[in-house]
């Protein structure tokens, strides 16, 4: 399943794969995050994150809002 993104449902601690992959697209940079190392998302966004940096940069802009 190489190069597949993969489809989640990001829970609080977990996620849940609803279609199989391999990774999922970071949704501030658009880098690829391969699922192994898949550690930063906003369960109520359902977005995934690719490192502390971005995430900050969400949640910024949502205080913002």
């Amino acid at each position: 399943m190489k190069n597949k993104l993969a489809k989640l449902k990001f829970l609080p601690n977990n996620f849940e794969i609803i279609e199989e992959g391999d990774h999922v697209i970071c949704a501030v940079s658009g880098k690829k995050i391969l699922l192994e190392n898949l550690n930063y998302w906003n369960v109520d966004e359902q977005e995934p994150y690719f490192s502390y940096a971005e995430a900050s940069i969400k949640k910024e802009k949502l205080i913002k809002k």
